[in-house]
């Protein structure tokens, strides 16, 4: 506990540090606000932006749209590759599509998704579920094809078959590959909403993405680089409180820490 805490202290005290040098570099050098901002002005429009409101709003709006298509592209992605696990057929067709459009841009369905969806929340929906699906169905079948065979056996052995061993022993056993694609499906999800909620202009709710354009298009870096840092804590919190906690129990449970 001692050690973890002096782990905090230490990251602490780097980031203040980085901070310190960042101000003093922009101090001494003069380098224009439009340019790079002090971290104490940025650190000032954060503050502006918490007491107007425009911040939390933007959050709350950005992380519902988030977690919506994140939760949409889980269900679809998970079933669908072990299908791709099972079937040659799916793993043929749909699999090979998979490996195919993980690589895309996600800025790349951005055009797509308003021709098809116009400006509206189904776009930005969309995006984020084609960010986040494609690299689930990879995971999933990766972790599945992976199995030991000799769990399957024992299982067939035990009486476990059908519905049963995939609920039962197929699913946990591959759930370590299917927790890894859950977290990069939950980076691809967050890049696919900023590049929509950049581009997709909607007066149904404006989030980080609209506020980090607003911000360009005003020329007021402060709130670019506010913003970025706000998407960069998020990140880090989400990480650090659902996806670590879930990998410390995996390597526990299976013997690894």
């Amino acid at each position: 506990m001692k050690a973890k805490y002096k782990r905090v202290a230490v990251s602490i005290l780097s980031l203040f540090a980085l901070l310190a040098m960042w101000e003093a570099a922009v101090r001494l050098l003069g380098v224009e606000k439009y340019i790079l901002p002090p971290p104490t002005e940025v650190a000032a429009y954060i503050v502006r932006a918490i007491a107007d409101m425009s911040l939390p709003n933007a959050i709350v709006i950005t992380l519902k749209r988030l977690l919506v298509g994140y939760a949409i592209g889980l269900c679809i992605g998970i079933p669908v590759g072990m299908l791709c696990s099972r079937f040659n057929l799916f793993k043929d067709s749909i699999g090979l599509l998979a490996l195919g459009l993980q690589a895309l841009p996600s800025v790349c369905w951005v055009p797509l998704a308003i021709m098809w969806f116009g400006q509206t929340e189904s776009a930005m929906l969309f995006v984020v579920v084609m960010g986040t699906v494609w690299s689930m169905i990879l995971a999933t079948e990766h972790g599945v094809r992976n199995i030991p065979p000799i769990y399957l056996r024992a299982a067939s052995t035990m009486g476990s078959k059908g519905f049963h061993t995939w609920i039962h022993v197929i699913l946990p056993a591959s759930f370590p590959s299917i927790l890894g694609g859950m977290k990069q499906g939950w980076a691809f999800a967050w890049r696919s909403l900023m590049a929509a909620e950049i581009y997709v202009t909607i007066l149904t709710g404006f989030g980080l993405g609209q506020l980090l354009h607003y911000g360009r298009e005003l020329l007021d870096m402060d709130q670019v680089i506010g913003v970025m840092c706000v998407v960069i804590i998020i990140g880090l919190l989400v990480d650090k409180v659902l996806f670590s906690p879930l990998e410390a129990h995996l390597r526990k449970k299976w013997g690894i820490e």
